[in-house]
């Protein structure tokens, strides 16, 4: 049995093709929020195949249907801007029987709760349009909690007016920073309040149940949700479509869309200009549509205004990460949609020189973006289909033939996975058969993926560096090749995506004339390393770490809710390849680190960065705000500009209105080979060193 790999790269995908639900011009009404026959009996499937194939298990007691009940609380409110402290009283008070509904395959609660939650939405933002309405006073000292996820519910209407105050002052500040004027502020936000309120009456019964039983498998672990009939549809019919967007992961961060992290060789990654961590603030199509504010807008249909046919152009509002919550410097990005291809993702070499003054020493660099395989031209009997590891056959072969290369990079930075079988092959190209990942099922079965074949392409000494977004696919490589003794891993922490989903047909457990139920896509799997440990959560731990002052512990599946934990099973026989010298190796790099302005300049950005992160509440002071947003760019472009002059680069102007981008591209790959250039240096005390030594 193979299992079909769902990883953080078909998160890109399925964000890039997923068709929203059809848009909604009717006002749905409250009568008509209430709970169906057939969804009663699609929980009671769901119920059977999550106790039956979920890895994790579950039991509908109390304590469990506590946590759906605050997960579903936090789905609808992650602020806490909406409920009162006696709402959620009233709907704990539930608790006692909602197990017992659960089971019976009963979801009034949930119903109830929405048609008061839909209550207090209209209330609040009529409270937001009247002090929307009123002038504010930006030079008085007061402060804004924007972060209520922990925060105490509101004790009475009294004091939730009082937050919709400050949280409508905020977002005024916030456009006023950014160069709007009064009016345009005022128009913005009417419509932003107003576009909440439309939307959440345009919640139709199924948009309801889908919400509620999401909370549900999000209290099992962070993979696993529902797709109800409209959903799924949609998903049908786009992944028939090409694959034609911007290239990003995004993720709904309270009222915002974040950008999770660009995909290698999409528009959005290209233009250099849109960077993980930034807020999608507004969307606009053309050269001159007009820009519609997007905050408070539901995921799918941000995705739905974004995506498009190739060769059209979107126009994105991005509010830096570097920006906060402050406000300050807003940027208009212009993006043509374009067909993510293998090509565009497919793996590439370089050649560095001259590494430590060494003119003799030639260090081969192999990008892999992806674990990239064509199942379609696979499927139809073609011989000689695309796959990452037929590529870096040729791709090495060349560099040890032409090149001659001293030693091998293989750069997994922002590589989101991908295919099993790949990440199974390509570890097989530098070492001996061997087995190379298990994988461990909901019954406890675990299949070991072995590399049968004895040849090793490449044998020379090898570093292979990863970052925070180097997941799933790229974590199996990495382990295996750190496991195996095989070469050097450097860089920071990976992801920690470890486990393995499928999605499954809920109407293939019912009888046809019970009606479309849905699809659920299932975690039903996770990988071990041969060494026995996983890499869910922890990710693979590099043998040197660069550190760049930022809070990992919050990133990757770290920063889940609820993630499955680390765990650890029986090791697999295999053979060590060799040993190496770390804590040397790890000594002769911090001594170089420490002194390097590029290193200097990216742990700068990441404490920043980390401090932003940590951030809960600003100033609704102008002149304060101003001051901060000033500080924190100045530290930002004095540390950029002092590393791109000592390289001999005039820094680009990036707040310019005529944007130089091929300066800026070259100033990215600049910086981008800030950590390349030290992991070749890493190569080279290896080579010197004659790393790795050969066990006897």
């Amino acid at each position: 049995m193979r299992f079909f790999t769902v990883r953080i790269l078909s998160l890109v995908l399925a964000l890039l093709v997923v068709i929203a639900a059809e848009a909604k011009t009717q006002e749905v009404k409250l009568a008509e929020l209430f709970p169906t026959e057939r969804q009663a009996r699609t929980l009671l499937v769901i119920n059977k195949v999550l106790e039956r194939f979920h890895y994790r298990d579950m039991t509908l007691n109390r304590a469990f249907a506590a946590q759906v009940l605050d997960n579903y609380l936090s789905d609808l409110d992650p602020n806490r801007s909406f409920f009162h402290a006696r709402d959620v009283q009233r709907f704990q008070s539930s608790i006692g029987r909602l197990h017992e509904d659960l089971r019976r395959g009963k979801i009034d609660i949930a119903f109830d709760i929405f048609r008061v939650y839909r209550q207090r939405i209209d209330q609040s933002i009529e409270n937001a349009l009247t002090f929307l309405a009123k002038e504010f006073d930006f030079e008085r000292r007061e402060t804004h909690q924007f972060d209520r996820s922990e925060a105490p519910w509101a004790a009475n209407e009294t004091e939730l007016r009082e937050l919709w105050r400050k949280r409508v002052k905020n977002d005024a500040l916030t456009l006023r920073l950014a160069g709007k004027d009064d009016d345009t502020i005022r128009k913005q936000l009417r419509n932003r309040y107003q576009g909440i309120a439309r939307r959440i009456h345009q919640f139709k019964s199924d948009d309801v149940y889908q919400a509620f039983i999401n909370s549900l498998t999000r209290t099992l672990e962070p993979h696993t949700s529902y797709m109800s009939p409209s959903t799924s549809e949609n998903f049908d019919i786009s992944m028939r479509l090409s694959l034609e967007g911007i290239g990003a992961v995004l993720r709904a961060d309270n009222e915002h869309t974040v950008v999770q992290r660009t995909v290698p060789g999409g528009p959005a990654r290209q233009s250099g200009q849109i960077h993980a961590g930034d807020k999608i603030i507004g969307v606009a199509q053309g050269i001159d549509g007009a820009m519609e504010d997007i905050v408070g807008w539901r995921l799918q249909d941000v995705v739905d205004k974004i995506r498009g046919p190739k060769g059209s152009v979107v126009r994105l509002q991005i509010l830096p990460k570097s920006e906060g919550t402050l406000g300050g410097r807003m940027r208009e990005v212009t993006v043509v949609r374009n067909e993510i291809t293998l090509e565009d993702q497919a793996a590439s070499t370089r050649v560095i020189e001259d590494v430590e003054n060494d003119p003799d020493l030639r260090i081969g660099v192999l990008e892999v973006p992806a674990f990239y395989r064509d199942f379609r031209a696979e499927s139809e009997g073609t011989r000689d289909f695309r796959s990452t590891t037929r590529d870096v056959r040729q791709l090495i072969g060349e560099l040890v033939a032409e090149e001659r290369i001293d030693g091998l990079i293989i750069d997994l930075r922002g590589n989101g996975g991908g295919s099993l079988t790949e990440a199974t092959s390509l570890t097989g190209l530098f070492i001996k058969q061997g087995p190379v990942v298990q994988v461990k099922d909901s019954f406890g079965k675990i299949e070991v993926e072995t590399d049968p074949d004895p040849e090793i392409v490449y044998a020379g000494p090898l570093v292979v560096i990863v970052d925070r977004n180097s997941a799933s696919a790229s974590e199996i490589f990495a382990g295996a090749i750190q496991d195996y003794g095989r070469g050097l891993i450097v860089g920071e922490p990976t992801f920690g995506k470890g486990t393995v989903q499928t999605l499954i047909d809920l109407n293939r457990y019912v009888p046809t004339q019970d009606g479309d139920l849905g699809r659920l896509r299932l975690t039903m799997a996770e990988f071990f390393r041969i060494s026995g440990a996983s890499t869910q959560l922890r990710g693979v731990e590099p043998d040197i770490h660069f550190d760049f002052g930022f809070d990992i512990s919050k990133h990757g599946e770290r920063g889940l809710d609820n993630p499955l934990p680390w765990g650890r099973i029986q090791p697999v026989p295999f053979d060590r390849h060799g040993t190496f010298e770390v804590a040397r190796l790890k000594r002769l790099s911090t001594q170089r680190t420490s002194q390097d302005d590029g290193f200097q300049m990216l742990a700068a950005q990441g404490r920043l960065l980390t401090e932003i992160d940590k951030q809960r509440v600003v100033s609704l002071r102008e002149a304060d705000r101003r001051a901060e947003s000033e500080h924190r760019d100045r530290i930002l472009k004095d540390e950029k500009h002092r590393f791109l002059r000592a390289q001999g680069v005039e820094p680009v102007d990036e707040d310019a209105d005529q944007l130089d981008e091929e300066a800026l591209e070259r100033q990215q790959k600049i910086i981008e080979a800030i950590q390349i250039n030290e992991a070749a240096r890493i190569l080279a005390d290896m080579i010197r060193l004659e790393q790795p030594r050969r066990d006897s």
